[in-house]
């Protein structure tokens, strides 16, 4: 694996919690007292992989694989229990101050301005614990807050905004001291569809003007598809695939869609593959890779046909077909 340029980067990082296990029962209660029992529970095994200057990843895996742990470790927030991680050439776990200053962590379902003083003033104390330099604090605020359409809210309680609406003063307040790393985990949970593609439009926008690292985990598909053009897959804490969205579908996807506008829609498809949706002349067959060439040529030649396309599946698809897979069959 090359490093060189690398902003991130992962040697073999892991993350072990030890979990008290005991039985049911008074007897197994008291017997605990003189002899506790643990187990090792394997949060990340062993992960590597590097990130370099203005890419945005995608950090995907199911709830449990170790995401947020990861995004703890490479954030300073917990300590690896194994391997060694790397962000803008300085230890995560060491807190310098130097490093929090460039760095920041975005998670949904976390609040971190405060609740009875306006976004404003939480901004305020923002700038005092990051030093920025009041000038400078006041145009990166204004053009965050125009940017997403915050002007009239920010001087409102946090308690009175939407959830909406304070993911949005979440990220203001985050990125107020420009940091060039953003760890942003699950940033658009719980949001509708037109405040999901306003803070998506926001990351892309911070990303291109500020050349920033973003790792992103999401559930919402549309939030890789819109953003990342690589994934990381991790499962019960191990790496499964790293490369880009589109190699993922072609690798794990054993199926491809073929829709075909036809002229005489009496015309009975079952033969040539599986029908899984029909709107008036427009009809889609599900056929594995390996047959889409013999059965574009047999529905071209043998049926009338006005138009035909080939697609893949919806990556939401792909990603539910990685994660019901156990971390053995998915391993090259």
């Amino acid at each position: 694996m090359n490093h060189s340029g690398a902003v991130i980067q992962l040697e073999r990082l892991g993350k072990t919690y030890v979990v008290p296990e005991r039985e049911a029962g008074l007897k197994a209660a008291v017997g605990s007292f003189f002899k506790r029992r643990n187990r090792q529970v394997k949060a990340v095994d062993e992960i590597s992989f590097s990130v370099s200057a203005g890419e945005v990843v995608g950090f995907l895996g199911p709830n449990g694989a170790g995401k947020t742990t990861t995004l703890k470790m490479l954030s300073g927030l917990l300590y690896p229990s194994s391997g060694s991680a790397s962000v803008l050439g300085f230890t995560p776990s060491r807190r310098d101050r130097d490093f929090l200053s460039q760095i920041t962590l975005v998670m949904g379902q976390r609040q971190q301005l405060v609740w009875d003083i306006p976004a404003l003033d939480s901004f305020e104390l923002n700038r005092a614990v990051y030093r920025i330099p009041v000038e400078e604090f006041r145009r990166t605020r204004d053009e965050m807050v125009e940017l997403l359409e915050m002007k009239d809210l920010v001087g409102k309680p946090v308690r009175n905004l939407s959830l909406g609406e304070r993911m949005k003063a979440e990220i203001i307040g985050a990125l107020l001291h420009r940091p060039k790393v953003l760890f942003l985990d699950e940033p658009t949970i719980g949001l509708d569809v037109t405040m999901q593609r306003r803070i998506r439009a926001f990351i892309a926008e911070y990303n291109q003007r500020h050349n920033a690292t973003v790792l992103l985990t999401s559930h919402y598909m549309a939030d890789v598809e819109a953003l990342c053009k690589r994934v990381i897959v991790i499962h019960h804490g191990r790496l499964l695939f790293d490369g880009d969205l589109s190699r993922l579908v072609e690798r794990f996807s054993p199926q491809k869609k073929i829709v075909v506008v036809l002229a005489d829609t009496s015309v009975d498809l079952s033969a040539y593959g599986d029908v899984i949706h029909k709107e008036d002349d427009r009809i889609t067959l599900r056929v594995t890779k390996a047959d889409v060439p013999r059965v574009t040529v047999r529905l071209l030649s043998d049926l009338p046909v006005v138009d035909l396309v080939v697609e893949d599946p919806p990556v939401e698809d792909v990603i539910e077909l990685v994660f019901s897979q156990t971390a053995e069959e998915m391993l090259p």
